[in-house]
């Protein structure tokens, strides 16, 4: 895939009077966001570096216009439009063995969802998931985050989702139960651009390497975890956690 800069190639040069704008410690796509009554906060620079970000450009790969299109070992999601272009997104994807393969279908999308984990997660890993047997309302402490899509095969939920995500390190890399993880920015741009019912293409590993070797195996792999928002927000922000206002909504 062909991928551009948002930022100018060149620019005059600022004369020497000229105030020094404040140093900002994100990129603008990643910057603080008001949503649902919550406010999120920016995505410092050193998760963003690289390819780890959200790009515009030809794509060329091999999924259907007006689809989704996931690459599980470049750690990318695409959304591929009508003109030949597509969205790029960074995204952190399943461990070895754990991420669906193939066509299904987003059948359904869900604003600040509150989250379960599976009979299967808690048999296999009680000690990440043991302790969030009974559910996480939606908010700011859900590990769905912002947003979720809920991927359908044959008519049946498979259970795996792509949704935003508190753990910011975990993009970019493999780490999670197989769901599709993502910023929260990015999972919100996404959702107001995905329309119900959408295709969604997991590459294979053949795929893969025959679509974009350039990517192949980016990231590494991480041991299992959940990071709270507790962590990430600190007491302060959460003492305000409440029912998420979907009225209130980001329109990007």
């Amino acid at each position: 895939m062909l991928l551009a800069s948002s930022a100018a190639a060149c620019a005059p040069r600022v004369p020497d009077s000229a105030p020094v704008a404040p140093q900002v410690n994100w990129l603008p796509e990643y910057g603080p966001l008001r949503d649902a009554g919550y406010d999120m906060p920016a995505i410092p620079l050193e998760y963003t570096q690289g390819v780890n970000r959200r790009m515009e450009g030809i794509y060329t790969g091999e999924a259907p216009q007006g689809s989704i299109d996931v690459d599980p070992y470049g750690k990318f999601l695409y959304h591929v439009k009508y003109d030949g272009t597509a969205t790029r997104y960074p995204v952190g994807v399943g461990r070895q063995g754990r991420t669906l393969s193939g066509l299904a279908t987003i059948q359904d999308k869900k604003a600040w969802p509150g989250w379960t984990p599976t009979a299967n997660m808690l048999a296999t890993e009680p000690e990440v998931y043991g302790s969030f047997r009974n559910g996480i309302p939606g908010g700011l402490r859900s590990p769905l985050g912002a947003r979720a899509l809920y991927i359908y095969r044959n008519g049946r939920d498979t259970y795996y989702r792509v949704h935003g995500t508190n753990d910011l390190g975990s993009i970019g890399n493999s780490g999670s139960a197989g769901c599709i993880r993502m910023f929260n920015q990015d999972i919100i741009h996404l959702y107001n651009n995905v329309s119900l019912p959408m295709t969604i293409n997991i590459r294979s590993e053949a795929e893969a390497l025959r679509v974009d070797p350039e990517y192949f195996n980016r990231g590494r792999e991480l041991p299992p975890k959940i990071i709270s928002a507790d962590e990430l927000l600190g007491q302060e922000a959460l003492a305000n956690d409440k029912k998420p206002d979907l009225s209130q909504l980001a329109s990007n």
